[in-house]
């Protein structure tokens, strides 16, 4: 069997109505993807980007920030390219979701793999968001406490931020309601504009400390460590830190599917990808720059909830607040694909169930239309989602070595993998040819930092719950 018959064998599979163009309409631009974009990639990563600065240092950290900007930048182009598939019978297909353009272009055993890295990956970053708006919640607390009663104070508002982790499940399972990305335009704009007010002052912050201090601090090698070896364990968990912060990969089809044309679906999602790239990184080189700069070997591993800055109070609970409404958002833009999975199983399985399929009208002011249609299947199984990720969360309450490793898990197999593999049988590129070797030499070096990354953030997970 070539390749172009067994690709149509898959279609014949894999082929649903939902697959086609749905009733939904495409109502995207180009702004509404950038959106979507920077709502999903700019958040907790920013935070941890100065940290990975003074492990890194001045040479190889804004390097390694540049690298992880362009291979993302790749990844989103050749998935781009992918969105719709050839379909002999019925036209071009749209994928509006990785997996299913996974198991059309590359089959179901590595739809298999696909599935179960990505939907770790999402379950990730839902851990990590959480961790980290309970970290706001509590450093807005303490603000104001070190304001009363003087920077030497305890203000320690308990041991763990537990509490503040169950408060923003709770927010969560309430949002979670929404039904799709056609439906949180509302919630995307919002977050967006909080990820670039809490980057600005965050900046802004670093570069008064900066002023204040008279110098630049930190060094080309980063901050020293306790032996070579500790050193090295940091510089993976770094490298992490930094694989966190960027790619998209993993929602740019449900993104992508978003979008009216023409122009094409793919123009557009290029040219929004690189919009929002080239922002992402002035941002996050500032963010990691600056504060590194301001702080040196001193540099928290959560810039505006590390207490390197105290003063004005105000101003640092007003960006710990927009990091709160940037992560409610952005929990959702990772979640949507999670719920979308499950509930297409049970509603494909069960398709007679009233329980499953019953859908009761509730209007709101605030979604698009007026109204929005809930399902207690949905409610049940998203209630039950959220409850799970806080859970771990409550567990594993670690900030750098909770990003570094859901950054190191997912950038590999989604960023640089799969969309290379689907690049070479679209284009049917031959084996040894340039563009075959320079896609091969791409996906290897990314795997050796994919791996580093893992076993550093790993290291330093255990480490600190154990240690």
């Amino acid at each position: 069997m070539d390749i172009k018959e067994e690709q149509e064998s898959r279609v014949m599979r894999t082929t649903e109505p939902q697959l086609h163009d749905s009733v939904i309409a495409r109502t995207g631009t180009l702004w509404t993807a950038v959106a979507h974009i920077i709502t999903g990639v700019v958040g907790a990563g920013v935070l941890s980007l100065a940290w990975a600065m003074s492990e890194l240092g001045w040479i190889a950290g804004p390097v390694a920030i540049i690298g992880f900007a362009g291979a993302s930048l790749i990844s989103a182009f050749l998935l781009s390219d992918c969105y719709r598939f050839p379909d002999p019978d019925n036209g071009p297909l749209r994928l509006n979701s990785y997996t299913q353009a996974v198991e059309l272009y590359l089959g179901k055993k590595n739809h298999i793999v696909c599935g179960v890295f990505l939907y770790t990956s999402l379950v990730g970053c839902g851990i990590a968001y959480t961790v980290v708006t309970a970290t706001c919640i509590r450093a807005i607390l303490k603000s104001n406490c070190y304001h009363r009663e003087g920077h030497n104070a305890t203000c320690s508002y308990g041991d763990n931020n537990n509490y503040f982790m169950l408060l923003f499940g709770l927010i969560q399972i309430f949002i979670s309601q929404i039904p799709n990305f056609h439906n949180m335009l509302w919630l995307s704009l919002v977050a967006a504009i909080m990820s670039f007010a809490y980057c600005s002052i965050g900046i802004g912050l670093a570069i008064d400390e900066i002023i204040e201090n008279r110098q630049i601090q930190g060094s080309k090698t980063g901050s020293p460590a306790e032996n070579r070896g500790a050193k090295v364990w940091l510089v993976f968990q770094a490298l992490g830190n930094i694989a966190f912060s960027y790619p998209f990969s993993v929602i740019l089809l449900e993104i992508q599917d978003t979008l009216r044309s023409p122009p094409a679906e793919k123009q557009t999602m290029k040219k929004a990808s690189m919009a929002a790239i080239f922002i992402q990184t002035v941002f996050f080189l500032c963010c990691g720059c600056f504060g590194y700069a301001a702080f040196g070997d001193a540099t928290p591993g959560n810039l505006l909830t590390g207490f390197g800055f105290y003063e004005p109070f105000w101003l640092i609970d007003f960006a710990n607040a927009c990091i709160v409404l940037h992560l409610v958002g952005a929990y959702q833009v990772y979640s949507l694909p999670i719920f979308a999975a499950m509930e297409r199983w049970l509603t494909e399985k069960y398709p007679q169930n009233n329980f499953i399929t019953s859908f009761y009208g509730l209007k709101s002011p605030w979604l698009r239309g007026g109204s929005v249609r809930l399902n207690p299947m949905r409610m049940c199984l998203r209630t039950i989602y959220v409850a799970m990720i806080t859970g771990v969360a409550i567990v594993f309450p670690y900030f750098n070595e909770v990003l570094g490793v859901v950054g190191a898990l997912g950038f590999w197999p989604f960023a640089v993998y799969f969309p290379v593999e689907m690049c070479i049988l679209q284009k049917k590129i031959q084996v040894w040819t340039r563009p075959w070797l320079l896609l091969r030499g791409f996906s290897f070096v990314c795997l050796l930092v994919s791996l580093l990354s893992f076993v550093g953030s790993i290291h330093g997970l255990f480490g600190a719950k154990f240690g």
